[in-house]
């Protein structure tokens, strides 16, 4: 018998948290065929797995690579990880835009000169990708903003009836369609507009459709446990299944609710409801500059608060708003002020090298006030993004030991090449499954191998429905890490973020190599990613 490929002799690793066990993997047309001993079966190619791991390819649940895999569709910072799935959605999509809802109002940067920002259906985005070519596979939750855009455009205001009606039927499409539910980002404006009726709203159409509710809590730090309550109301009201995006605890004075938050949520689970959460193993979160200002500054879009920000006594109230905090979410504070918040992108005309925190660029502009420093910024370079410092490792780790928390880099995919020279970057991109791996896996032994691999593949793959994912079985998809167990770990440190990960050494997305010996073959053999709905 002869086969496409045949990977032999490795320690295969299955995605089910099973032992590791010696044995030979047969690929033909893009699905495993045979596993353990294939002695009569040859491939057309054959890679010699010998002393390494061979597992499912990873699925990065909350990635933001919809414009670099625009720009570069290898998705190089995740290949080098052995990430094979991009799951895209975390509060906002770049489809379905439609109704009320313009491409003016998708905020998410001004990066990749070219790259297309919307679609009307969800569905047109994935397939464009997969149609020009794309190193990985594809998927998306449906933004919760678009629904609330697509029938209140920016307004701050309640849904009515007849409002929520209309976004429930574009979410049903959507969901029919393939889509894997609806991820909100409840900090950001307008996704912080949504009250909960509305979110469970959606949850009720979910549920009909076994989709998942997934969100950015609305509350991350002071206010987290209530911000915990309100999904697990919004999936017990609705009967949804839900998950918390990249699970933490935000500002030093709430490292102690972890264990509060996850006693909460494993008595959840143990009254049956379906609740999952992912992390992303680094203290400092990343986003916008532009978040550390308060939401009610950014009612009427980004050209709104750019007008408050050139006005004096408008300026003088975000001053006090940011130093003061109030009714949201304070990213300055919880970070600790200026010496906490580390602009990440590069702005060499305002004198500003990656990898600065506000309090060096004050100090270098002669500031008195940082948070003048930080408006002015956000003022001559509003997409600039930064680093937060206002989480807690050891809270991460604590989330990992749970059997149903799964990684994400909630990041995108660069390369390091001149096309990214000024791109902003967190290490995570460049480091989140390979940190797991090398660091919680092997050297501080959190979970087991085997279990870190299950928590990256298996268990995503089942909670977001991806049929035939995330496993070494036969008729699988042959989506396929390679790497060895003592040498994989992450090099991305945030003074030099854009360093890929070592240790991997080939990666099959759909049975073609896509890493073959450590380097990027240019293979684009990822697909547009349907929700299972058998």
């Amino acid at each position: 018998m002869q086969v496409d490929l045949v990977v032999r002799e490795g320690s295969l690793v299955d995605g089910s948290g099973s032992p590791a066990c010696d044995g030979d993997l047969a690929i033909d047309g893009g699905r495993v065929v045979a596993i353990g001993d294939v002695d009569g079966v040859r491939g057309r190619d054959e890679i010699d797995a010998r002393g390494l791991v061979v597992c499912p390819g990873f699925v990065n649940v909350l990635s933001h690579a919809y414009f670099t895999l625009q720009a570069d569709p290898r998705g190089l910072s995740d290949l080098y990880q052995g990430v094979t799935t991009q799951v895209f959605g975390e509060g906002l999509s770049l489809g379905p835009v439609a109704g009320e809802m313009t491409e003016a109002m998708i905020g998410l940067g001004d990066f990749a000169d070219g790259a297309r920002r919307s679609w009307p259906r969800l569905r047109a985005f994935l397939e464009y990708l997969e149609t020009r070519g794309v190193g990985h596979n594809v998927a998306s939750f449906v933004g919760a903003e678009n629904l609330r855009m697509s029938v209140a455009g920016l307004d701050d205001r309640r849904l009515t009836d007849d409002d929520l009606a209309r976004a429930c039927a574009l979410l049903d499409r959507e969901l029919a369609d393939g889509a894997l539910g609806v991820g909100s980002a409840l900090i950001y404006p307008p996704g912080s507009y949504a009250d909960t009726a509305e979110l469970t709203a959606y949850a009720h159409v979910l549920a009909r459709h076994d989709a998942l509710y997934i969100s950015h809590l609305r509350n991350e730090g002071d206010r987290l446990l209530e911000g915990v309550e309100e999904l697990l109301d919004i999936a017990r009201d609705s009967g949804a299944r839900a998950e918390i995006f990249h699970l933490k605890t935000a500002g030093r004075d709430n490292r102690h609710k972890m264990r509060d938050v996850l006693s909460r949520l494993e008595a959840a689970r143990a009254a049956g409801i379906d609740v999952t959460a992912d992390i992303y193993p680094y203290a400092a979160g990343g986003t916008a500059l532009a978040s550390a200002i308060p939401p009610p500054f950014h009612l009427g879009g980004p050209e709104r608060l750019r007008e408050h920000l050139r006005d004096p006594r408008s300026r003088s109230r975000i001053v006090d708003a940011v130093r003061n905090g109030g009714d949201w979410e304070g990213l300055w504070l919880m970070s600790g002020g200026a010496d906490g918040v580390v602009v990440l992108s590069n702005h060499p005309d305002l004198g500003i090298t990656p990898g600065t925190s506000v309090a060096d660029i004050a100090k270098a502009r002669g500031d008195d006030d940082p948070i003048t420093t930080m408006l002015d910024i956000v003022l001559a370079a509003p997409h600039a993004d930064a680093a937060y410092f206002l989480g807690d490792e050891d809270n991460v780790r604590l989330a990992f030991e749970r059997p149903w928390v799964s990684v994400g880099s909630d990041s995108d995919a660069p390369a390091v090449d001149e096309r990214f020279a000024d791109h902003p970057v967190h290490p995570r991109a460049f480091g989140a499954f390979a940190r797991v791996l090398g660091r919680y896996a092997r050297d501080e032994g959190i979970v087991s191998l085997e279990e870190a691999v299950r928590r990256m593949t298996g268990l995503p793959a089942t909670t977001l429905r991806l049929r035939d994912r995330g496993a070494l079985r036969v008729g699988a998809h042959a989506d396929v890490a390679i790497f060895s167990r003592e040498e994989i770990v992450d090099t991305a440190t945030y003074a030099n973020p854009a360093s890929y990960a070592r240790g991997m050494r080939h990666v099959l997305v759909n049975g073609t190599p896509a890493l073959r010996d450590g380097e990027p073959t240019g293979a684009l053999s990822g697909r547009a990613l349907r929700r299972d709905v058998s």
